[in-house]
């Protein structure tokens, strides 16, 4: 239920399709908006093909629905498998049940992707087999019986993902949490019930495992953990409830990180090959670095895997350079948070595309960091109007109200955006809110991005 066009959906077929069994796919979306996802499955067994909306029968007559992380638990489609007596699993509870390795797991409201991408890399130098799936939009499904006991299995996980895992009890070798800020609350209940699905994972370690927590996030800070804990964050920020100690932690100390995790000292200059911009990607490098200490890797390795590492594709990546400007994707960042992070990665003036589909965040510290670091905003999707009557409230530096314009679609906001900025400037896609609306998902926007700049650039699009 739910194909989705990330990778979870197309494993399951994968690995159910190895299996032999007979395998009905249904989704809300058409045939068109699943054809790259269709094409890649041409060699896989599908008995059925329900697409553009769904049917009873299939939910009251399946042996099993393996259900997409994002669906709403609440759904009526699963009301009724429920009440035929259908079990109900998702592509991560199937992996949990069969792999044989041990896991790294990664969760937090911002920073997982890169943290975990980058732990990757890090054991991956250090000699270790490692292997990276999860919410990063790989599936480790169809490969799982590859998976050796030895291995390490590197996971990004999403609240939507920890939900379904907790009925498993999931236990991670290693857990690392980035950091907790409201979101996904048009999914979740409440903030509360976010945060009880976050700490998953950690709620079934014991004492042989490690968490690896932030410990400049209050709220993480006092997260229960029956795991040995290993710390990250600045150096100096240390909220109360987290260690001061210098032992098992890795701070950030200006463009260095340094500290003691598990018996091996650190200090790594981060001006030596780090590509990442910004305060937040030296704190996610923190934490990879704790977690990857915890399980043996040795500095050597960390500080190859820093050199190399060249980011993510849609989280503050630069694509281009056109007339003088600087182009940023982070079409990633759909967490109010995630875009004030982008924001203060950068000491040219930015022009900024904000806003996207509303997903009843506080948007008042984004407006209040668009104030203070945005030379223009042009403000998009169904938050647009909420950003500018909230920006209308606040001042710059200089005792102005916001330079804005709400935009009526992407290409109007882009073309707006271009028109404000001068050589020198940055021009940044970071929405601070998830894209459904005007776009499929994130990967979608910032291809679009990507595409007006190159256009932009060849003198086609606004000048």
């Amino acid at each position: 239920m739910g194909l989705g066009a990330f990778g979870g959906g197309e494993g399951v077929v994968r690995f159910l399709s190895q299996r032999g069994a007979r395998i009905t796919i249904t989704d809300l979306r058409s045939e068109t908006d699943l054809a790259d996802t269709l094409a890649r499955l041409d060699d896989c067994r599908i008995e059925s093909l329900q697409l553009g909306a769904h049917h009873e029968p299939a939910f009251r007559e399946a042996d099993l629905i393996v259900v997409n992380p994002a669906v709403p638990r609440g759904s009526p489609w699963l009301d009724i498998a429920r009440a035929a007596g259908v079990p109900l699993t998702s592509e991560m509870n199937l992996f949990a049940q069969h792999h044989r390795g041990r896991v790294v797991a990664v969760t937090g409201s911002i920073g997982k992707s890169t943290t975990t991408a980058l732990l990757h890399a890090m054991l991956a130098a250090s000699g270790r087999r490692a292997w990276l799936g999860g919410n990063i939009g790989v599936s480790l499904l169809p490969v799982v019986d590859d998976i050796e006991p030895g291995d390490w299995v590197v996971l990004e996980l999403s609240s939507f993902q920890l939900t379904d895992l907790d009925r498993l009890r999931f236990r991670p070798d290693v857990a690392v949490v980035t950091n907790l800020r409201p979101n996904h609350l048009d999914w979740h209940a409440s903030l509360d019930e976010y945060r009880q699905a976050k700490q998953t994972i950690l709620r079934w370690q014991q004492p042989t495992d490690v968490a690896v927590l932030n410990a400049d996030d209050a709220d993480v800070a006092s997260w229960p953990a029956i795991g040995r804990k290993a710390w990250f964050g600045r150096e100096g920020a240390t909220v109360a409830g987290a260690s001061t100690a210098r032992d098992d932690s890795a701070r950030v100390r200006g463009s260095r990180l340094v500290g003691r995790v598990a018996g091996q000292d650190v200090d790594l200059d981060l001006q030596d090959g780090f590509r990442l911009p910004g305060e937040h990607h030296a704190i996610n490098a923190a934490a990879a670095t704790a977690a990857a200490l915890t399980i043996g890797a040795d500095t050597a390795a960390l500080r190859s895997a820093l050199r190399a590492f060249e980011g993510l594709p849609h989280r503050l990546q630069r694509i281009d350079e056109q007339r003088g400007r600087a182009f940023f994707d982070d079409s990633k960042a759909t967490t109010p948070d995630a875009a004030i992070a982008a924001l203060r990665a950068f000491e040219a003036p930015v022009i900024l595309l904000a806003g996207g589909y509303d997903k009843h965040v506080d948007l008042s510290d984004l407006a209040d960091a668009i104030a203070e670091r945005a030379a223009a905003t042009a403000l998009m999707g169904q938050t647009a109007e909420a950003l500018d009557a909230l920006l209308a409230e606040r001042r710059t530096a200089r005792g102005e109200p916001p330079k804005r314009r709400v935009c009526a679609t992407f290409e109007e906001a882009f073309s707006w955006g271009v028109d404000q900025s001068s050589p020198g400037d940055v021009v940044l896609l970071s929405p601070g809110c998830a894209s459904f609306g005007w776009f499929q998902n994130y990967v979608e926007r910032g291809r679009e991005f990507a595409r007006l700049a190159r256009e932009w650039g060849e003198g086609l699009g606004a000048s």
